[in-house]
């Protein structure tokens, strides 16, 4: 049996999808559909339910994903193992991130990490809050960075820092001259907002309804990418993490202003329970956890 192949239908069967499985493994979907036909034709069963979009997995298909599951964790147990044997550290770790954990920060742990262990490969995939916690409960993903972390039956945190929460506006801004502000100055203000499903937009909803306050959403947006370009051309001013506006700090596209009231944001690094990390994702997790820059 091929580690590959136990993979490859893992991948099918979390993403119901053999278009995105077979993406994922680098092959191609023919060959994908063809694996399951053989796999099917050996084991006497229906695994997926192709009548439907997505895919359904049938109970024989549950089965075999959970056999799936079980013997990849077990190979990957092993190899963190004979890592640990030849006193080395190789293999792949899986990283789900949100987007707003900062495509800087991330270039430059990848580069540590890379400089400390050559032999590991450190993969990190940008995703909504939801679905970094669907690709570690369905271990797809060794870690997961999210913000305003959640403890759930599957799910463990570790908390990773607390980022100051600072308004952000344009240098033409009203406001930017402040060296700090109330948040009651806000009142009736043109603001940039998060996505009302997000846990940030929640947080900083509440923060300013426990302060009295009501802004004017003139856009929203998933990401704090789209969010600081709309600040930076004048469209409001928002609430967001210090940290992640250093770049235009420094270019001088953004000032951010504290608040008397403070507001923090937590970042938490999330994993699955019962799960022993492999060799390389607690290398990377220590990287993670030391004092950042």
């Amino acid at each position: 049996m091929n580690v590959d192949h136990l993979r490859l239908y893992r991948d099918i069967a979390q993403t119901r999808s053999v278009s995105k499985g077979a993406q994922l493994n680098a092959v191609s979907q023919s060959a994908a559909s063809q694996h399951i036909q053989e796999v099917e034709k050996n084991l006497h069963v229906t695994l997926l339910d192709r009548s439907t979009r997505p895919l359904t997995v049938t109970p024989a298909g549950r089965l075999y994903y959970d056999f799936c599951r079980e013997v990849l964790r077990r190979r990957e147990d092993l190899d963190s193992a004979l890592s640990g044997l030849r006193h080395s550290v190789d293999g792949t770790v899986r990283v789900a991130s949100i987007y707003s954990v900062g495509l800087s920060e991330m270039s430059r742990l990848e580069t540590a990490f890379q400089e400390r262990w050559p032999d590991a490969i450190l993969r990190v995939e940008y995703l909504r809050p939801e679905k970094v916690y669907e690709q570690v409960a369905a271990e797809t993903a060794d870690l997961g960075l999210v913000s305003y972390p959640e403890v759930t039956k599957e799910i463990a945190v570790i908390p990773w820092r607390n980022e100051e929460m600072v308004l952000a506006c344009a240098p033409t801004h009203p406001l930017a001259s402040l060296p700090r502000l109330s948040v009651r100055v806000l009142e009736g203000i043109d603001f940039v907002g998060f996505d009302e499903d997000l846990p940030i937009r929640r947080e900083v909803d509440r923060y300013l309804r426990d302060h009295g306050v009501a802004v004017h959403i003139t856009l929203h947006f998933d990401n704090l990418q789209m969010i600081k370009e709309a600040v930076a051309l004048g469209h409001g001013v928002s609430i967001t993490p210090k940290r992640i506006l250093k770049s235009e700090i420094d270019t001088g596209r953004i000032v951010a202003v504290p608040l008397n009231d403070p507001l923090s944001r937590p970042l938490g690094i999330i994993h699955r329970r019962k799960r022993k990390p492999s060799a390389a994702a607690e290398n990377f997790l220590q990287l993670l956890q030391e004092p950042q820059p």
